[in-house]
């Protein structure tokens, strides 16, 4: 693998509980909106400054976004052919509530202009805020201090607040505060040439309908112009210190402002409370929205945000608790890891109709579609952290099962559901079907993550209440998808599917797809026959509502026993397709550093020429069916894959993380793991100013409980492996497992387990079995730590 260099100074400073940023720089300061973004998983609001930076346009994008609230699009298809997508959907910048500015006497307070003496932004990831620090001096030499506080807080969804203090330090006079609702906003990322970005094209602002004026504050209605959704959003503003001249709330046609004038004494601290609400027609009626954000603001201001913080702060010490993360030795990948898994927590917020977009509420990037990231990623993660969200994410695929049985139809299945490989609402977004809709294994990670969840958390009424349905049409699309070919021993085929690896696409027999659509078609037979016997009402209420009949399940089972998977008796590895061997080795000695990544400097009919890869597909599956390969076989397939995967998707270095720690090859591991944890945190992609990237930070998560503890769950039972890094001293983290805390501490030459929760636990420390109750602890000495094996 090419080695990261992660000796230079990093731009945030080094902190176990912070992201702290010491400079402003306009030049970074669109990477820095995105890390700063505080969510709750529901509204995500970035970085971006309350006084907007105008000298400097071009270097911010100052998005609010709200989950699952997004514009339809059509796609414009220059040759449009049958069963094209005809529409995607686009994640909406919506009303900025953020907008606070400042005059001191008369002149108004920004970065770009007078002379910054000090600054500083924070995220506080133990505290579930973001706040900010500026020293000013205006052109005229007046000094100010400024700090404010932005919330966005986990027990009221519908909820951002800021706190906004003014110190004068050097002079007494007048201070205007300026707030406003501006419902005058556009997306931004419109970037046609980059599939990662997004490719919505056109105007995609929300169409102010009215605004209703309150003493301090107001509410802005705005609809979309083609997905007929409404939203309202609404303000009530406070103000505590100086002497009060004036207060009063105009508009405009688009914009709703509060304005405060005041005289302040030196040294005198001013406060203005702003609370901001947000709903849409997704969730309510769309006439009860503006009601529902006014009374939210009213509510909010008597709750106080000395409350609300404090709420915050005890949300997130459960959860911080629960995860348990800890790493001694190496103090950049522990903050790179807590940063990743606060961003899952802000991502947290699914109520069963939205899912958690790939970028997460960070920016545009994407059009903030769903993906499989989600069930392959971060499903397994939240199960072990907080299961009531993975069941959650779970009940969206659910709600969207319609949408996937009309897709099925639209590709001429007769029957089954074919799941969108890029979404929102539940309809095809993507344009190119070569690299989404024949992607099909997109199935299969939701039938997978239905399976790791119930193994995980012993919650099979998942099954009964919707998965068994999910899980039989989904298996149904796998077997008439596929083909009995003579040719090759009358085995089943999949032919013209693309599979994890995008810069191998419309082939024969994916390696990973007929694998995991083998798995699929057994636990899908395997759990009807279960139903059958033990829950025989229910199944024979869902075997009507399906016509579900016996021939089906039989034709699972034998396309299941005949599926064909790619070997190499020769090279004794699994071709990742049918003609991948034969395909000439890319040319990686002659390709610049600044050609990667491929997909952006060659044609992808170039690219899917060569034998090269984007990112795990054959490894991929050596992981999730970990149990069907030797060590030896999947250290040759690692062994033949690495060199030829560019990582140019961020979905990449976690999983070889993973797999590279069980096969021993330690430095590897931790030098993916590292380049997982700090991805976003050092930019390693280059893109994080578009969004950070949600699957590879449950996939950093997944690099230390699955690789370097070596947890492995079959059957419902817990297994782990651990050996200590070279680059650590300790490491630590808890996981959740049917009702159960367990808490797993790993030292140079020992691991101890404490079960915090449950009645009891059993579980295998490399090979050995131990029960424990509830607040016992067990020690082992770690047996034959792992050689540091070269991989090449």
């Amino acid at each position: 693998m090419k080695l990261l260099n992660f000796k230079h100074p990093p731009a945030y400073r080094v902190d176990p509980w912070r992201i702290i940023e010491d400079k402003f720089s306009p030049e970074n300061n669109m990477l820095s909106e995105t890390l700063f973004t505080v969510s709750n998983g529901y509204i995500g609001i970035r970085g971006s400054f309350e006084e907007g930076l105008f000298e400097h346009p071009d270097r911010t994008i100052g998005g609010i976004y709200l989950n699952g609230f997004f514009e339809s699009v059509p796609i414009p298809h220059a040759e449009r052919g049958y069963g094209f997508a005809q529409n995607t959907q686009t994640l909406l910048n919506v009303t900025d509530s953020k907008i606070i500015e400042l005059y001191l006497d008369g002149e108004r307070f920004s970065l770009g202009s007078g002379a910054i003496l000090s600054f500083r932004r924070i995220l506080n990831m133990k505290e579930g805020c973001q706040e900010r620090k500026v020293v000013w001096k205006s052109p005229e030499g007046r000094e100010v201090q400024i700090t404010v506080t932005r919330l966005v807080p986990f027990k009221h969804r519908h909820l951002i607040v800021f706190n906004y203090q003014v110190i004068p330090l050097n002079f007494s006079g007048q201070i205007t505060l300026r707030s406003s609702l501006d419902g005058n906003v556009d997306n931004h990322t419109h970037v046609e040439y980059d599939q990662r970005f997004s490719a919505s094209l056109g105007d995609l602002r929300l169409q102010v309908s009215d605004i209703k004026l309150e003493d301090t504050g107001a509410v802005i209605i705005q609809e979309t112009v083609r997905s007929q959704l409404a939203m309202a959003c609404a303000m009530e503003n406070r103000l505590k210190g100086g002497k009060l001249l004036k207060a009063d709330t105009g508009r405009t046609d688009q914009q709703a402002t509060t304005t405060f004038q005041l005289t302040a004494n030196e040294n005198e601290k001013i406060t203005l409370l702003k609370y901001v609400a947000y709903f849409t027609s997704r969730d309510y009626p769309a006439e009860k929205i503006p009601d529902m954000a006014l009374e939210t603001v009213g509510k909010a201001q008597k709750i106080g945000f000395k409350s609300l913080c404090d709420e915050q702060k005890e949300h997130c010490k459960k959860y911080w608790d629960s995860a348990g993360v800890y790493l001694e030795g190496d103090p950049k990948a522990e903050q790179g890891l807590r940063f990743n898994l606060f961003h899952l927590l802000q991502a947290s917020g699914s109520n069963g109709t939205t899912g958690i977009p790939a970028k997460g509420l960070t920016s545009e990037g994407y059009d903030g579609h769903y993906f499989w990231d989600t069930e392959i990623y971060m499903v397994p993660f939240f199960t072990s952290i907080k299961p009531e969200q993975a069941r959650k994410l779970l009940e969206f695929r659910y709600s969207i099962l319609d949408h996937a049985r009309s897709r099925a139809r639209e590709l001429s299945h007769q029957k089954g559901a074919l799941y969108p490989w890029r979404t929102i609402a539940g309809e095809e977004g993507s344009s190119y079907f070569p690299a989404s809709t024949a992607q099909y294994h997109i199935n299969a990670a939701i039938a997978f993550a239905m399976h790791r969840y119930i193994e995980i958390s012993g919650d099979f009424s998942l099954m009964l209440d919707f998965g068994a349905e999910i899980l039989f049409e989904t298996a149904r699309l796998w077997e008439d998808l596929g083909t009995y070919v003579p040719r090759k021993g009358n085995r089943f085929c999949y032919n013209e599917v693309t599979g994890p690896d995008e810069y191998s696409a419309l082939v024969n027999n994916n390696c990973y797809t007929n694998l995991m659509a083998q798995w699929h078609l057994r636990y899908a037979y395997q759990t009807a026959r279960y139903l059958q016997q033990n829950h025989p009402n229910e199944f024979s209420k869902l075997a009507k509502k399906i016509k579900l009949c016996e021939e089906e399940l039989k034709a699972w089972q034998r396309a299941a026993e005949y599926m064909y998977i790619p070997y190499d008796e020769v090279m004794q590895i699994h071709p990742q397709d049918d003609g991948f061997l034969d395909k000439e080795v890319w040319d990686f000695k002659s390709t610049p550093a600044d050609n990667y990544p491929l997909l952006l400097h060659y044609h992808p009919l170039v690219i899917y020429r060569f034998q090269v890869c984007k990112q795990p597909d054959v490894i991929l599956a050596h992981l999730l069916l970990s149990e069907r390969y030797s060590l030896e076989q999947k250290r040759r397939d690692y062994n033949y894959y690495e060199p030829i995967t560019t990582h140019d998707s961020s979905l990449s270095p976690s999983i070889f993380s993973i797999v590279a720690s069980e096969l021993g090859y330690c430095e590897d591991a931790y030098q993916y793991f590292l380049m997982s944890a700090r991805l976003d945190l050092e930019n390693i992609m280059k893109v994080t100013h578009y969004g950070i990237h949600m699957a590879n930070m449950a996939g950093s998560w997944m690099c230390l409980v699955s690789g370097f503890a070596g947890m492995r769950i079959s059957e419902g039972s817990v297994s782990f492996n651990p050996y200590m890094p070279d680059n650590l001293k300790q490491y630590r983290f808890r996981i959740r497992v049917r009702g159960c805390l367990l808490e797993v501490i790993v030292r140079k030459r020992k691991a101890r387990y404490k079960l915090l929760e449950g009645e009891s636990i059993s579980f295998a420390h490399q090979g050995t079995w131990v029960t424990l109750s509830e607040g016992e602890t067990v020690n082992f000495k770690l047996a034959g730590q792992k050689q540091q094996i070269n991989s090449h």
